[in-house]
């Protein structure tokens, strides 16, 4: 399945929310949006809260943080599982990763594994102050790179009761091994690379970038994989930001290819739903992270039939599959006596 209605535009939001049915004005007895900055260790974070419709201050309601894929930014697919999720009853909250989308933090689009996982921290830090979120009822939810990074900070962040992934993409393993492992042979010359590039920027030179390719339709028709021909057409047309350009720093590789998403997982031992599409060939780092999640005995893989892994970010149907899943296990896991 493509992509064939057209989305609005960044600048035709008051919001610059990209997705479809986006919040175009707090209206009262609704669903609001309310876009904040908080710091998280010197850095300015820049976030969106989500607050459920009827929202009292005063009131107890239970809350999810929501960790975008790589590449994106609070305005694309995180906004729209965050917002479907208030209007659950939650508050929720997506954040641009430090150094990336309107976050700030030098060298711009710096994507380490670490940076990714504190920024998960620091949304549970600044949302655990949020008026009305009940500090006992936390999950969390990432999509995408954000899922890898999720299991990561779940799995000593025991103020999040629960913790679900959609299209977990494990952002190690990918950058060591290549897309489904495609360029193991190439592994040391990659390593090099980036030491080379950690260290002309040391020197003051110039900063290297990986990712930032500007390809033709018929270029992106050739690419091999599903995911990286339907996310040139996400992020680069339907669903386009300008804070999101898909690029990092080529020195972020000394610390990406020496992590993985699957690393102690064994430590999570709160419930854990897996969410991935059937025809997403992304599938197999799911499938792998899953039975490694031994810690726990309340897990699920739920799959979509027919999903590509893009197609979970926007494709009503299997939104709404994944949010029918997530709907069962936050009520279950989180919410409890929901507001």
């Amino acid at each position: 399945m493509t992509s064939t209605a057209a989305k609005a535009a960044a600048g035709e939001n008051p919001f610059t929310l990209v997705y479809a049915d986006a919040i175009n004005a707090n209206e009262p007895g609704k669903v609001n949006i309310h876009p904040v900055q908080y710091d998280l260790h010197g850095v300015e974070i820049a976030a969106n809260v989500y607050t459920p419709a009827n929202y009292d201050p005063a009131g107890s309601y239970p809350a999810i943080v929501v960790a975008h894929p790589n590449g994106g930014v609070k305005e694309q697919v995180a906004g729209l599982y965050a917002q479907r999720l208030a209007e659950l009853g939650y508050i929720t909250i997506a954040m641009d990763a430090a150094y990336q989308g309107g976050s700030g933090g030098e060298p711009r689009n710096t994507d380490k594994p670490q940076f990714r996982i504190e920024d998960i921290h620091g949304a549970a830090d600044y949302i655990e102050q949020y008026p009305g979120v009940d500090t006992t009822r936390m999950g969390l939810l990432g999509i995408c790179g954000g899922g890898g990074y999720s299991l990561a900070a779940a799995k000593t962040d025991k103020r999040f009761k629960a913790v679900a992934t959609i299209s977990m993409f494990n952002t190690g393993r990918v950058r060591r091994n290549g897309y489904m492992d495609s360029d193991l042979g190439t592994i040391h010359d990659r390593m090099k690379q980036a030491s080379d590039a950690r260290a002309q920027e040391a020197a003051g030179g110039e900063i290297k970038y990986l990712g930032d390719a500007v390809l033709t339709d018929e270029q992106i028709a050739a690419l091999p994989f599903d995911l990286y021909r339907q996310g040139f057409e996400y992020y680069g047309k339907t669903h386009a930001h300008p804070n999101s350009n898909g690029r990092y720093t080529m020195s972020s590789m000394l610390d990406l290819m020496r992590w993985d998403a699957t690393n102690q997982i064994e430590l999570i031992d709160q419930p854990l739903l897996m969410i991935a599409g059937t025809a997403a060939d992304s599938l197999y780092m799911t499938e792998d992270a899953f039975p490694k999640a031994t810690g726990t005995n309340d897990k699920k893989l739920f799959t979509i039939e027919g999903a590509k892994h893009i197609e979970t970010y926007w494709v009503p149907e299997y939104v709404n599959a994944a949010m029918t899943e997530l709907d069962a296990f936050y009520a279950r896991t989180v919410a409890q006596d929901r507001a």
